[in-house]
């Protein structure tokens, strides 16, 4: 096949993946796919990643050199996943609850959010990781140097292709992979993508295991049979390295960057772990299922000197099966691309995050209120980010040479970031683990990598000179890469684990040990490790905080106006605030500080709040609970939540009992000069009448008849008045005494109206409407005229309508019957229909009769007959609701007795 079709093929192929990633986002954008997008198969396939073009061409390669040896590649990721409930749920909860970012996010979250840590940890990530990518690219190179070599491949450059493979990997990222700034949120184009990649590499390689098997071995016996005489079969367990490198895949399976990304930051569903447990070891087994028949027949039928890393593909084309070899090669393509663009994604927010920002902040004195839009300064940081990973790929493969055995690489990556995993492991299992120790493990794990397996992959006399490997580092025999500390006869790679990771983990538990946690680490660490019974945040701010308007400032320079508004937006409803602004309370700087978590790190977004609030603290009862050991911390601390919450609600009712009192005390003092006036005056008109009646010898009969009629009529209105007020002091004390009855709601509601429209006053237009009038009711009838009488006499006197009318509507409901009263007036204001009901309350400007008492008779009233009298905002003027319990209703009305109309 001409290399000419084979490009033009895999641009076809990208093609079709860019089409793919771009209908997930769209569908994802408009809220369709969601079963699809979020399902657990999607999520399984997304795990295949870790099947790179080191498991697609270098299980074969690996297989035909060192035998039955490439089983640990599958054996500890297997082995992870088949025990996800003691490990993996754990962690995908904590990545949940903490919105972390990446592994460095996490580790430097649960180390008090160090953001010195989160820097080491993308370094070595970084560095681990940079081989690997190396290897993905070699694999293509070598891949397309097949076809070269046999077709139509005059002027192949292999470092030309690598820059053309390079180039594209880093368009596609860029593209699906900072499109959103909350890493947060899916990916859903990538996973998507990389989904139909682990197909397409599955089928690939089952193809070419089925073709190989039963079009080459002549069937399954004749194939065992092959294996069986080779030395491949032959079973060969060294127990050292078989359990080192199981150890080490393990490990790589958790801490790579780009499985951290797919298996936590991706996780939508900490569910579909179950279904992975035993979905994505099933997807291994089938992916290495044919890989010894490969390379023995491989080794059987190909020339002696063949690379056995390249056995997929040169099987078919030595047997003239172009098409099956377009299948394996596009197989191997989607290993090598997928792992790419997941690791280049995930590296790349890491260096953002916890590189780029932390700097950038520095120069800015104002930190995120700075006047420019940080999300451009971290998508920027993201996408140049990932082109400078894939650099250093290239940078690697070049100075390499490229010709080291895909599986020795893979190798040396996972040796890297296996050192993050006692600094995770003790984070999620350990409370007392600290900064210091992990920073210590760390440091004492990686240099030792970098000098027995990194350094030394570049050959002898390349990186280290070959008096170091003989005589040892600075002419110390004891520090010779492949035999530290004098130990020799250990495989170079066993000997790099066992004293990288033992002396890591050393180092770790002993600083741990001896050093003391800040409280902030504490309570991250009881967060972590009690993160299946406790998910909710660490308290770590002080409520002296700065105003919310910085803080949404900030919040706008990084989530977007629109996001940040309705972020503060759900924070003032959920402390109770009808608008604005939420109140700045520990508990909401701290769900500020998560939301910003999930666009700049943990790390990050707690530097920018506390650039903003001043600082942080811990408060006594924190530092009480940190020194308890125990379960009680986290009980403590949710109680200490809940008070919180509770003084929130409280000082925000005492505010509006406070607003309350301020408008009564307006009213009292309203009251005291309008009932000194209501008793001054017929006082005033009973005394001065009286003298003349006293005094005044020649009246006449007709003026001493008037002058008493005036005195009597006085007397009649300080009786009403005095009544008023002895009645409320009654109804208030509990001391009233019902007189039950049964009567019609219509007949009574006749009475009350009739009553208060007699005599002079306004002219009022009453209108009823009655859903059932024979409705009878078992209740104080006396008292409850008296309630409409009030409400009536009410619109007649305060109606401010050129005709005033009122409209008494009444239904029956589930709870009882409604009787509204709705006139035709302005209504009442908003900010006194809290206080209509109180005592001595008048609205303002009103010149009609009267001491404010109706309305808090009333609401006493119907407190004693079991129903309630409210008002009603909704309705266009001044309108009451009279609600009377189900109980006083009369199912079967009967005659209605002599009681009823007294």
């Amino acid at each position: 096949m001409a290399l000419n079709e084979l490009v033009l093929v895999c641009l076809a192929y990208v093609a079709g993946l860019f089409l793919v990633a771009f209908l997930a986002e769209r569908a994802a954008l408009r809220g369709q796919g969601g079963a699809l997008l979020r399902s657990p198969l999607v999520y399984t396939l997304s795990l295949s990643i870790y099947c790179t073009a080191w498991t697609f061409y270098g299980a074969v390669g690996y297989a035909a050199r060192s035998g039955l040896e490439y089983v640990t590649i599958y054996l500890g990721p297997s082995l992870v996943m088949i025990g996800w409930w003691w490990f993996l749920r754990r962690l995908v909860r904590i990545g949940r609850s903490q919105r972390v970012t990446s592994i460095a996010d996490l580790i430097s979250s649960r180390y008090g959010k160090s953001n010195s840590l989160a820097i080491i940890v993308t370094l070595m990530a970084v560095i681990g990781v940079t081989p690997y990518i190396a290897l993905q690219l070699q694999s293509v190179v070598l891949s397309l140097s097949i076809f070269a070599g046999n077709g139509e491949g005059a002027g192949y450059n292999p470092v030309s292709a690598a820059l053309w493979v390079a180039g594209g990997l880093a368009l596609f990222t860029v593209l699906f992979g900072t499109r959103n700034l909350n890493v947060n949120e899916r990916h859903h184009g990538v996973v998507i993508a990389v989904a139909v990649e682990a197909i397409v590499k599955l089928v690939a390689s089952l193809a070419v295991g089925i073709f190989v098997v039963w079009g080459l071995g002549g069937g399954v016996d004749q194939t065992l049979a092959r294996v069986d005489a080779s030395p491949i079969g032959e079973w060969q367990v060294e127990g050292g390295r078989w359990a080192a490198l199981t150890l080490l895949s393990a490990a790589a399976f958790v801490c790579l960057p780009r499985m951290f990304q797919v298996m936590v930051v991706e996780n939508d569903d900490e569910r579909h772990l179950q279904i992975a447990s035993w979905a994505f070891p099933l997807y291994l087994l089938l992916m290495s299922l044919f890989v010894v028949p490969i390379a023995v027949v491989g080794l059987d039928l190909l020339p002696p000197g063949s690379n056995p890393d390249l056995f997929v593909l040169s099987l078919p084309l030595s047997q003239g099966r172009d098409g099956l070899a377009m299948l394996s090669f596009l197989g191997g393509f989607s290993s090598a691309t997928s792992m790419v663009i997941v690791a280049t994604l995930a590296l790349s927010t890491m260096v953002s995050n916890h590189i780029v920002m932390p700097i950038w902040l520095s120069t800015r004195p104002r930190g995120a209120m700075q006047s420019g839009d940080v999300r451009d300064v971290v998508l920027l940081a993201r996408r140049l980010s990932i082109l400078l990973i894939i650099s250093l790929g290239v940078l690697y493969y070049r100075v390499s040479g490229g010709s080291a055995a895909l599986a020795a690489i893979g190798t040396i990556s996972f040796g890297g970031v296996a050192q993050f995993l006692p600094a995770l492991l003790g984070g999620i299992f350990w409370r007392g683990a600290t900064r210091t120790g992990a920073l210590c493990g760390l440091g004492v794990g990686f240099a030792i990598w970098v000098f027995t397996m990194l350094l030394p992959s570049f050959g002898v006399g390349a990186a280290l000179s070959a008096e170091v490997f003989a005589n040892g580092l600075w002419g110390l025999s004891w520090l010779r890469p492949e035999a530290l500390f004098g130990i020799e006869g250990l495989d170079p790679t066993v000997h790099a684990v066992v004293w990288s990771l033992s002396l890591n983990t050393l180092a770790f538990l002993s600083v741990s040990i001896v050093s003391f946690p800040t409280p902030i680490e504490r309570l991250q660490g009881a967060q972590f490790v009690n993160v299946l019974d406790h998910s909710g945040p660490s308290r770590s701010w002080t409520a002296s905080v700065a105003g919310s308007e910085d803080l949404m400032i900030m919040a706008q320079r990084i989530l977007g106006a629109a996001e940040a508004q309705a972020f503060f937006r759900g924070e003032a409803e959920a402390q109770g605030l009808s608008g604005g602004l939420p109140e700045p309370t520990p508990a909401f700087v701290q769900a500020l500080e998560r939301e910003l978590a999930g666009s700049v790190g943990a790390a990050t977004a707690h530097a920018m709040v506390s650039q903003i609030v001043g600082g942080t603290s811990v408060s006594v009862q924190d530092l009480l609970a940190v020194a308890d050991e125990s379960a009680q911390m986290l009980e403590y601390s949710s109680q200490l939540e809940q008070k919180s919450r509770e003084l929130t609600e409280t000082a925000a009712k005492l505010r509006s009992a406070n607003e309350k009192l301020t408008q009564l005390s307006l009213q009292k003092d309203g009251f005291l000069s309008q009932i000194s006036h209501e008793l001054r005056t017929p006082m005033t008109s009973i005394r001065s009448f009286s003298e003349i009646l006293r005094d005044a010898a020649s009246l006449s009969e007709a003026d001493q008849t008037r002058y008493a009629s005036i005195i009597h009529s006085e007397t009649l209105r300080l009786t009403r008045l005095l009544d008023e007020l002895l009645d409320l002091s009654v109804l208030e004390n509990g001391q009233v005494t019902l007189r039950m009855g049964e009567d019609r709601l219509e007949s009574i509601l006749d009475r009350a109206v009739t009553t208060a429209l007699a005599g002079a006053g306004p002219a009022l237009s009453v209108t009823r409407e009655t859903a059932e009038p024979d409705l009878v009711l078992h209740t104080d009838i006396d008292r409850l005229v008296q309630v409409f009488i009030n409400l009536v006499s009410n619109a007649r006197k305060y109606c401010d309508a050129p005709e005033p009318r009122l409209k008494i509507r009444t239904s029956r409901h589930a709870e009882g019957v409604w009787v509204d009263f709705i006139d035709n007036g302005s209504g009442i204001d908003a900010e006194v229909q809290s206080v209509i009901f109180e005592k001595f309350f008048r609205v303002d400007g009103a010149e009609a009769e009267g001491v404010g008492l109706g309305l808090a008779i009333c609401q006493e009233i119907m407190a004693r007959l079991g129903g309630k009298v409210q008002y009603l905002a909704t309705e266009s003027g001044t309108a009451f609701r009279v609600s009377l319990p189900d109980s006083v209703t009369v199912r079967e009305p009967q005659k209605i007795g002599s009681v009823a109309a007294s």
